[in-house]
């Protein structure tokens, strides 16, 4: 299918310098049309306003939280990023805000109002306690958000009762196969790898690791290159042991720059060239009673899993 859907449209590709996010959007939109999806589930790439998959006008908006990431594209303000991220908001589609921060409810507010389009913040809406299979404690504000917006669909015809509700939560890695989000791959020595990379949700796993018992911690990190270094630092605990890294991918960020971001503030660590090399020197190291933690990219935690 993917090879008729780039024979069918090169020239257009070619004629318009579309970029290979901007294709693969299309070539997604065909493959749902042609297999007639009841829902499908469309998350924006960077920002929103002027993101490929914004051609859309779905029948609910969802938008999760706001911080301070890739700011080179979307401002250096939660103000700035919010109007940017609220280019998404609809003519009459309801609006779902997961998070309700003081600095941006005001501007998705105002921008839901220019366009009557309802908007609910899950936060202070939803009060139910929802159990789940995924253990990342930041999972609480985004399980708030997913039963917010079931609410929504159910408006638009679409049945979905509390117990499968309650029963889809209880089975999003068997349902679904995500992987990544507070994910143990081990228990001798422990080994979790979790996917957050902005401040927001780094503070959040940070903060969790510290609930864990261990003897001592290893921290097997990568970023991007175009990652503010220094919004996140603070964040991770000096006392570990770090293993610095490249993920395998054109934006990452060299171990050995990595290293001095970090070695410079006194934390203490090595370089590596590969992901697979510093994990394998952690588990190496590691007593059967440390904990290994595995993060700061999507796609550190891609090459682990």
């Amino acid at each position: 299918m993917k090879y008729e859907f780039i024979k069918e449209n090169k020239s257009f590709f070619e004629d318009n310098s579309l970029s290979f996010f901007e294709m693969t959007v299309g070539m997604a939109f065909s493959y749902f049309a042609k297999r007639k999806v009841d829902i499908a589930i469309v998350e924006v790439g960077l920002g929103g306003r002027l993101d490929s998959t914004n051609i859309i006008t779905p029948i609910v908006s969802v938008i999760t939280n706001i911080g301070l990431d890739h700011t080179q594209f979307l401002g250096n303000t939660l103000r700035e990023i919010a109007f940017e991220k609220g280019g998404i908001i609809k003519p009459s589609v309801p609006l779902i805000i997961g998070e309700t921060q003081k600095e941006t409810a005001p501007i998705f507010t105002d921008l839901a109002k220019t366009k009557n389009a309802a908007i609910y913040f899950a936060d202070k809406l939803i009060a139910a306690d929802y159990a789940s299979d995924l253990k990342g404690n930041y999972q609480t504000k985004n399980i708030k958000t997913a039963v917010q917006t079931v609410f929504e669909i159910r408006k638009k015809g679409f049945t979905v009762s509390e117990e499968n509700i309650r029963e889809g939560l209880l089975n999003v890695v068997p349902n679904t196969d995500l992987q990544g989000r507070w994910q143990v791959l081990q228990n001798t020595p422990k080994v979790i790898c979790d996917t957050a990379h902005n401040r927001e949700g780094l503070s959040i796993v940070m903060k969790q690791l510290k609930e864990e018992n261990f003897k001592k911690l290893h921290i097997v990190l990568g970023m991007v290159n175009d990652k503010n270094i220094a919004t996140v630092l603070d964040l991770f605990p000096k006392k570990a042991t770090y293993y610095f890294c490249k993920p395998n991918i054109e934006r990452g960020l060299d171990g050995e720059i990595l290293k001095t971001h970090f070695t410079d503030k006194g934390y203490r660590g090595e370089a590596y060239k590969t992901v697979k090399l510093a994990l394998e020197d952690a588990l190496f190291c590691a007593d059967k009673k440390d904990l290994i933690f595995v993060g700061g990219s999507s796609f550190v935690v891609a090459e682990i899993i």
